[in-house]
């Protein structure tokens, strides 16, 4: 930071040399020490070095589970929390990221259909994970950058919202966030679950769900990674005021058939219009999953979430929102006419029964074709991707591919090929897994 500070007393705004001490010497971090450090983030009285060495700290020692609520209150807190004032409960959920995974585009106007608001506030794809809202802006003429008056208008109108965090949500993580990736602290828990959960509770919602994914496509590779996780969210959420419940989920493969903007936002509308699940089946059971716990949690009977499907309930709130948020009002009945292929479709060949995939090989797949970006200002091309991609146990051959790539050009297409067969390793099919490892409940 260049600015200058904005706070000189130092019993006002604290001493960061103090705080970083008193973390580093065992004595954690207190409701005071907290809030003088999301403060000084966002007023720049903590210089990057001080960030830093905090954020170090944080991640060698640990500030324990008292200090992670202290934390996640003083960043939600930096900001601006909005209050809502609706007929129903407000509930969120939240994925720690994946392949193929488009469960916030159906779980949020089903669980808006069974009476519940959802004012989702995602974000974008970096790295080999997709992000909501390109997916969503993938369809020309859609608005995520709506201001407060206009997320207002489309949550109480429609049920739910998709959107991009403004300016003055938790302004204390975004400089946080930055930093942790440059000074190798990205995979403190303490940070992770504060910088989650203080812009999810920023939105004022009064429960959450979260997907915390692990496996090959996932950042965290194991079980135990993902349940420590998940367990510390749960944990703080509930310390902070808000009903919470996790789930601990399969990412070893994609979720979905589909990786990359436009593919899955048509393999989101099929689930929604109710086509044949046989095809989907891991992303549908997953969606009504989620959905179901936001239910609960909201009060609601969780088996609201499927007669909203099944109805045709929540595709018509889906293609509220799509509209309201400046998309086209025939989305679901004509997907074809705003979401346009690629230039070239290639088949990858494959023999044999599916051993094992390297799910983050295929996300970066995707982002080599154009899907995905690895710097912030990477432009998207939603067009190109993966589609009827194999998993594992099933057998490919000459009439079954690996996959569909979706590419700009014929020589982006062969490297892809390449790339998605070298994903895939072939033999005895391992036994199942399942899609929910672990459920962590509030205690």
């Amino acid at each position: 930071m260049t600015a200058a500070p904005a706070v000189h007393n130092l019993d006002e705004a604290g001493d960061p040399r103090s705080i970083i001490a008193g973390i580093r010497d065992g004595r954690g971090l207190d409701a005071t020490g907290a809030r003088q450090f999301a403060q000084g983030l966002v007023s720049g009285w903590f210089s990057d070095a001080q960030v830093g060495a905090l954020a170090m700290v944080v991640l060698t020692r640990g500030i324990g589970p008292e200090g992670r609520v202290h934390l996640t209150q003083a960043m939600r807190d930096s900001g601006r929390v909005l209050q809502w004032d609706l007929p129903g409960p407000v509930v969120d959920k939240h994925s720690t990221g994946g392949i193929g995974d488009t469960v916030s585009l159906i779980l949020a106007p089903v669980v808006a259909a069974c009476g519940a608001y959802v004012p989702m506030i995602s974000g974008r794809g970096l790295g080999h994970t997709g992000g909501t809202l390109d997916k969503l802006e993938a369809i020309a003429g859609l608005r995520t950058d709506l201001s407060e008056a206009e997320f207002r208008r489309v949550v109480a109108d429609t049920g739910t919202a998709i959107v991009a965090a403004g300016g003055d949500l938790a302004p204390a993580d975004r400089r946080l966030y930055a930093l942790r990736d440059e000074t190798a602290t990205v995979e403190s828990i303490d940070l992770i679950t504060a910088s989650i959960l203080s812009k999810k509770l920023a939105a004022g919602i009064d429960a959450l769900v979260l997907d915390v994914k692990c496996g090959s496509g996932a950042f965290l590779k194991t079980s135990d990674e993902a349940l420590e996780l998940a367990r510390a969210l749960v944990v703080t959420a509930t310390g902070a005021g808000s009903r919470c419940q996790a789930f601990v989920t399969d990412m070893d493969q994609p979720l979905g058939r589909a990786a990359g903007n436009a593919l899955e936002l048509r393999e989101a509308i099929r689930v929604l219009r109710g086509d044949p699940w046989a095809d989907l089946g891991r992303l549908g059971d997953l969606s009504l999953a989620l959905a179901s716990g936001c239910l609960r949690l909201a009060g609601i009977a969780p088996e609201a979430a499927i007669t909203a499907l099944e109805t045709g309930a929540a595709a018509e709130r889906f293609a509220r929102m799509i509209a309201a948020q400046g998309g086209p009002s025939d989305l679901l009945e004509h997907p074809e006419k705003y979401l346009p292929d690629a230039p070239v479709i290639r088949p990858v060949p494959g023999q044999g029964v599916i051993r094992a995939i390297d799910t983050e090989a295929l996300g970066r797949v995707v982002v080599a074709l154009g899907g995905g970006r690895l710097h912030a200002s990477d432009k998207i091309d939603p067009r190109v991707g993966l589609s009827g991609l194999l998993g594992i146990g099933e057998e490919a051959g000459p009439d079954r591919p690996l996959a569909l790539v979706h590419a700009r050009n014929e020589a982006e297409a062969a490297r892809a090929v390449c790339a998605v067969h070298s994903a895939y390793s072939f033999g005895e099919a391992p036994a199942p897994q399942s899609l929910i490892r672990f459920q962590v409940d509030a205690e």
